[in-house]
């Protein structure tokens, strides 16, 4: 799947953009990023919920070698096969990854006038 594919794939959802990254794609809408594309599989941005229906479905989430094995991205799932030829069921799931996505951005994101508290550094006299 080119970018154009990925496009029109998403097309019923609304405008994504598809930026390369890790020898694939990320799909992105609202500057969130909702899917990753790996080897022409599109794997979703999912919440605990998402996560449930996923596994139900037999999907599993984003895995990948590394020098001591494999690890999973276990925010990215695998999406039904199905939703290939469905626009609307898709579009359903995007907005999904979205909300999720939107979700995880703002439980990294510092609340506004928290501050960290600074660790003081003791003078020891002599």
């Amino acid at each position: 799947m080119d970018h154009d594919d990925l496009r029109e794939l998403f097309a019923s959802f609304g405008p994504v953009m598809v930026r390369r990254m890790f020898g694939g794609a990320g799909i992105f809408a609202d500057e969130s990023m909702i899917a990753l594309v790996i080897d022409q599989i599109v794997y979703l941005k999912s919440d605990e919920g998402m996560i449930a229906e996923l596994e139900r479905e037999g999907m599993g989430p984003f895995v990948y070698a590394t020098k001591d094995g494999s690890r999973s991205v276990r925010s990215y799932w695998r999406m039904p096969d199905r939703l290939y030829d469905d626009p609307d069921e898709l579009a359903s799931w995007a907005r999904r990854s979205l909300e999720a996505a939107r979700a995880s951005t703002a439980a990294r994101r510092p609340r506004r006038g928290v501050r960290r508290k600074s660790r003081k550094v003791r003078q020891i006299s002599s």
